[in-house]
């Protein structure tokens, strides 16, 4: 990494001009082997929009990433760790939702939260074209109120850990009658995975360099 993990720092390498990806692009670049029909039919399909806030806080020992723990009964990747966020509704922006969905979630009021910026669209195989939005919340008496009818628990990690390569393992599984690589970080028992571990790899890359 070259430089101080700071916000200043990474509020200059969010906001520095990048090459767009492909969210499709990107997802057949982690495929290894042959594309099924069934991830033929998800690539050509329009995504569902949604977006996420990857929220740095600041705590006392530095900045820190916080994750959800989504409730058990929900319909979409339910039990998974995630990012708070949601579908992008009618007349919304990717940041206006994943402002909303955060304050709904875990009770952060939107004023409170500094947007440094957007990261590349991901698109899931569960058919959601995720907009990562990056916000960052100041020390201070922040407590996370989650709602238990989306939320299970809330946790952080730090953002030192994340961004250290060693800690971030790669492995493949089956999906859509293909063999995809995919990201894993374990953490105080939590195991990050699926498109949350690929947002942070895509941030960790893009806060690393200039």
């Amino acid at each position: 990494m070259s430089g101080p993990l700071n916000l200043e720092t990474i509020r200059r390498r969010v906001a520095a001009p990048r090459a767009p990806v492909d969210p499709r692009a990107r997802m057949l670049a982690n495929v290894d082997g042959p594309i099924s029909p069934a991830l033929r039919t998800a690539i050509d399909s329009p995504g569902r929009a949604a977006s996420v806030l990857l929220m740095l806080v600041e705590r006392t020992a530095g900045l820190t990433v916080l994750f959800t723990e989504r409730a058990a009964h929900l319909k979409d990747h339910a039990g998974q760790i995630s990012f708070p966020g949601g579908r992008i509704g009618a007349g919304e922006t990717a940041i206006d939702a994943a402002l909303r969905e955060t304050h709904e979630e875990i009770g952060l009021p939107p004023a409170d939260v500094d947007v440094l910026g957007v990261l590349d669209e991901f698109l899931t195989g569960t058919g959601f074209l995720i907009k990562p939005v990056i916000g960052y919340v100041a020390a201070g008496s922040f407590v996370a109120t989650p709602d238990p009818t989306e939320v299970a628990s809330v946790f952080e990690v730090p953002l030192a850990f994340i961004a250290d390569p060693k800690n971030v393992t790669a492995t493949y599984r089956e999906r859509l009658g293909a063999r995809f690589r995919t990201y894993e970080l374990h953490h105080s028992g939590h195991r990050i995975w699926g498109a949350t571990a690929a947002i942070l790899v895509n941030f960790r890359d893009v806060i690393s360099h200039e």
